[in-house]
């Protein structure tokens, strides 16, 4: 068992396995690390490229509006070297979905492609919506543009196809009415036109951390034991919405079929950081990398919508937990 799975917090008879360890430098970065003039700087999508680690952080202007910056470290934690403009703008001219600004991204590797897709949530008049863009150097992108309708968001690719097919989770946001908002899944031929769909993981109801909404965190991450789908939850109080996240799992070969998920969440807001922003109490991890030499991950998160933080696990510790969780019921959405 690794030193992560035994590290525990204990009140009385109630005990948490501390999962995901905090890198002590946090906040690893935060606007005034910018090369030019930010607000914020926050939920970055994660990815290997050339031996180092790159994020790919949403920036947020002083009119409100996001775009993409790239950050590049030898060890992902410092000595980062920033683009010294955006990476990945908004074209409202071309795309008229993006006026509003583009944002929260997620990287997957497409080997059959011999790309690299960044699905990000582009703001348009209508709401938000997920976009799609295919780069091979993280310098130059095509963009494919809307791909789902508003309002949708927190949307990833899987890395290869199921049946001939590529298959993406996603997030649909209800109408004002309903009363959750559930992890979807769907399929295309193209990239371009998607269907097939049908809910994933719901949101739960009632006390739970995870009731009334749901999305996807960081990109699928494979493993011999099926797909780590690192998600968050959002639970409404009193005194405003409380952002934490929690684990799943899913088959292999049939990324539609949810075999485990968590029943409590696993990292929440607790440092200063997290808890107080732009928009208070919030962990939100847009990327994650796995070292296959070490077994360690590093997931790059946006604390408070303010500044971009890490925190890492093991992967067995991760495994071992979540086959240990229940399988998933039945349940009323």
């Amino acid at each position: 068992m690794g030193k992560g799975f035994q590290s525990k917090l204990t009140s009385g008879n109630n005990t948490y396995r501390e999962l995901f360890k905090r890198h002590p430098r946090n906040p690893i970065l935060t606007s005034k690390d910018w090369p030019y003039p930010a607000n914020t700087v926050f939920n970055p999508a994660a990815t290997v490229y050339q031996n180092k680690v790159l994020l790919l952080a949403r920036v947020e202007d002083r009119r409100g509006f996001s775009h993409l910056t790239k950050a590049i470290s030898e060890d992902g934690v410092s000595n980062w070297q920033i683009d010294s403009f955006p990476t990945l703008i908004p074209e409202p001219d071309l795309f008229p979905e993006e006026e509003w600004g583009i944002e929260d991204p997620r990287i997957t590797w497409m080997e059959e492609l011999n790309q690299w897709a960044v699905a990000y949530t582009a703001y348009s008049r209508g709401g938000p919506l997920v976009s799609l863009a295919l780069t091979k150097d993280f310098k130059t992108f095509e963009k494919l543009g809307a791909v789902m309708p508003p309002e949708d968001k927190d949307a990833a690719l899987f890395p290869r196809k199921f049946n001939g097919k590529w298959v993406m989770i996603h997030r649909p946001i209800p109408a004002s009415h309903a009363p959750s908002a559930h992890i979807w899944i769907s399929r295309s031929e193209d990239l371009k036109y998607w269907g097939e769909h049908q809910i994933l993981i719901n949101a739960r109801r009632g006390g739970w951390w995870d009731a009334n909404k749901v999305g996807l965190s960081a990109q699928p991450l494979e493993t011999p034991e099926g797909w780590l789908i690192l998600y968050h939850g959002v639970r409404k109080t009193a005194a405003g919405a409380i952002y934490r996240l929690g684990l799943a799992l899913l088959d292999l070969e049939n990324p539609f079929r949810v075999l485990r998920r968590s029943d409590e969440w696993v990292f929440g807001p607790s440092e200063y950081y997290e808890r107080e922003g732009d928009v208070d109490d919030v962990v939100f991890p847009c990327g994650w990398i796995l070292d296959n030499r070490t077994g360690m991950i590093k997931m790059y998160y946006g604390g408070a919508d303010t500044c971009i933080a890490l925190a890492t696990a093991s992967l067995s510790d991760l495994l071992e937990y979540i086959k240990r969780c229940p399988e998933p019921k039945e349940e009323e959405f």
